[in-house]
């Protein structure tokens, strides 16, 4: 599997996308989709490529909240009243995205059916997710942290295929998103590989050997 819109999918009711309504736009790579502090009218489905999310302070530099790809959804956020966009998302690939104005979603999920409760089970997903990475900051050594985030990227758990292959990210992305340095990742990249738990061949291969690593102390 050579492009990210090949992944394995989070989020199987969706596989079309047509049952959400809206509009299909394409995205060059690195394109701005919306920008931090933009008001918040739509959310956004992935259907092919992937997006990144940053987000930044007052005084601090933009720190990358989400590598996504295909499958998921991003602005959610309007959905709970907050009227501005929270983060920056850009494509990180030539991208398909599935553009839904915020009153078409909130209509789908009060009809209560197949499509809703897809929806409803993301969204609750997406929360645990969140705080199971606050958590992961807290009690994992940064080896671990970017182990688990090349896992999630990739899709990989006990129940998906034993090998995946996802685009290059830059090491100063994974810096990042793991909340580390781009030389420690430049380390723990090069011990993986090996280890035999990743490959480099135009894109990365991940194996589900890496989660190895969330078992070691």
């Amino acid at each position: 599997m050579k492009h990210m819109n090949k992944m394995v999918s989070r989020l199987g009711g969706f596989s079309s996308g047509a049952s959400l309504g809206g509009k299909v736009l394409r995205y060059r790579k690195k394109q701005n989709i919306y920008t931090q502090g933009e008001p918040a009218y739509t959310l956004f489905y992935i259907q092919e490529g992937g997006v990144r999310l940053t987000a930044r302070t007052k005084h601090q530099a933009a720190a990358v909240t989400a590598i996504l790809g295909v499958n998921d959804f991003f602005g959610e956020l309007c959905l709970s009243g907050y009227p501005l966009r929270m983060s920056t998302a850009v494509a990180l690939t030539a991208s398909s995205i599935r553009t839904i104005k915020k009153e078409k979603m909130l209509q789908i999920l009060r009809k209560k059916n197949k499509t809703s409760n897809s929806l409803v089970a993301y969204l609750l997903s997406s929360v645990k997710n969140y705080r199971d990475h606050v958590a992961e900051l807290l009690t994992s050594s940064a080896e671990q942290r970017l182990a688990r985030v090349l896992l999630r990227l990739a899709h990989l758990n006990k129940n998906r295929p034993a090998l995946v292959e996802i685009p290059i990210l830059s090491h100063q992305v994974l810096a990042e998103m793991v909340g580390t340095t781009r030389p420690r990742v430049n380390l723990f990249m090069n011990r993986f590989k090996k280890q035999g738990f990743i490959n480099y061949d135009g894109g990365l291969e991940v194996r589900q050997s890496l989660r190895k690593v969330l078992r070691s102390r």
